[in-house]
């Protein structure tokens, strides 16, 4: 109640792909429990001739990657290391699978018992799900070569006797769909939003100036995982760092695209991504641009300045889509106040909120075009993020401040839920990757 989900926006394409991202890992990539005769190499396996995928295609019982980053677990390994895939290990589902939290030695990344070791998140495909080979095959494509601090690092894989799991970095904060929209979840400050928004758009940056550029294509606060605090060498040790909290990295590459080539403007591709987030252009036409992520940037970024869903139909008429219904308000300072998440108690600068409702617009343009580039968003953000507020500011948020702790104290007083309407007292499960929302086939 009071959650509702963007829709997946229907898939015409012969299918679709996912995940993540490398660790260093030269170990005991070969544990197979299985004879070396029963594998393939990937990605793209050969026709086979026993057993069929979740998709219903003829796959091989097994396979094997070639690659010195990922390390290779057998399906009783991640059995063992999820007990057994108990129900109470679950951290989310999606349209691949369920996704269980598990336990891997933390030097090794060799499989441990329940609470031995460190914690990672390990992602089973679905017997019925019609996407299983291909977003596994895309997930290792993409996260099996590329290491940014932006992107949530693929650990490991498996592929079995019709089984397709990926290991990844467990991450102690969930997504940024939990924080910002569910009842209960820690609430954000107006600097950790500034640092999430930069995180993910130095993530976005990244993929579209490499060599190859690659166009992520489902942009989305729940596709935005943020990590905890955790001591310098404890897991990821070659990070000189201490600490480690709400750093933003981009997750699910399951419908990644590489982008255009040989001077094209776009490539041509089936509609996939989620209603609200995919950009006009490409909902219209399948051209999909680099530039089409920048949309789904911008409608993220207006989620974290409103503190509401893209879309909700518990919301007054008018106010179903986030993006229709503040659009009027972004270009004038003045109503802007009226579309900020109450949650932020006016303890942000005007000035930057302001600044990032502009931003917004230019990212929501509808001839993708006129929508800066990521590196020029990403700087953008940078400056906007040491913009502080002014002592007048502060002066009449600490009296708000005071005001509310009075208000919350006088007995009699109800907590109201956010946004105006009653939300699920369920606290769903989503402390390590967030729920993926595939497309669906029509």
């Amino acid at each position: 109640m009071g959650n509702c989900w963007p829709s997946p926006v229907v898939n015409h394409s012969p299918g679709t792909t996912k995940h993540y991202n490398p660790v260093p890992n030269n170990d005991a990539r070969n544990e197979q429990s299985k004879s070396t005769e029963n594998r393939a190499s990937l990605p793209l396996p050969p026709p086979a001739k026993e057993g069929r995928g979740v998709a219903g295609e003829e796959v091989p019982p097994c396979g094997r990657i070639v690659t010195p980053n990922l390390r290779s677990y057998t399906y009783a390994e991640l059995k063992a290391a999820t007990k057994n895939f108990r129900p109470d290990t679950v951290l989310g589902e999606g349209g691949f699978g369920r996704v269980f939290k598990g336990w891997v030695d933390e030097k090794t990344h060799a499989p441990s018992k329940a609470g031995v070791g460190v914690p990672v998140a390990v992602k089973k495909s679905n017997p019925d799900s019609s996407q299983g080979l291909k977003e596994w095959q895309a997930e290792v494509k993409f996260l099996g070569k590329f290491s940014h601090p932006n992107l949530v690092k693929l650990l490991g894989y498996c592929w079995e006797d019709g089984q397709f799991l990926l290991v990844y970095e467990y991450m102690q904060k969930g997504s940024l769909e939990s924080h910002l929209f569910r009842k209960g979840a820690e609430s954000l400050t107006w600097d950790t939003r500034l640092k999430i928004a930069i995180g993910a758009a130095q993530g976005l940056a990244f993929l579209h100036t490499t060599e190859k550029q690659v166009i992520y294509r489902d942009f989305k606060s729940s596709n935005i995982l943020l990590d905890g605090v955790i001591s310098l060498g404890t897991f990821f040790f070659f990070y000189q760092s201490w600490h480690f909290d709400f750093n933003a990295k981009l997750s699910d590459f399951g419908l990644a695209k590489l982008g255009p080539v040989d001077g094209d403007s776009h490539v041509t591709t089936g509609i996939v991504g989620t209603y609200g987030y995919a950009a006009p252009e490409y909902m219209a036409t399948g051209h999909l641009y680099v530039r089409s992520d920048v949309y789904g940037f911008g409608v993220v970024l207006l989620e974290i300045l409103a503190g509401q869903r893209v879309l909700d139909m518990e919301r007054a008429t008018g106010q179903h889509n986030l993006v229709d219904w503040a659009r009027p308000f972004l270009p004038d300072q003045k109503k802007l106040k009226k579309i900020m998440d109450p949650q932020l108690a006016d303890q942000y600068p005007s000035k930057a909120a302001f600044q990032i409702a502009e931003l917004i617009l230019r990212c929501l343009e509808s001839d993708p075009k006129n929508r800066p580039p990521m590196e020029e968003v990403l700087e953008a953000l940078q400056k906007i993020q040491a913009i502080k507020m002014k002592p007048k500011e502060l002066k009449a948020s600490a009296k708000q401040k005071q005001t509310a702790q009075r208000h919350q104290q006088s007995p009699g007083n109800y907590h109201h839920h956010r946004h105006g309407h009653t939300q699920s007292p369920v606290h769903h499960k989503n402390d390590g990757v967030a729920r993926a929302k595939r497309p669906l086939t029509s």
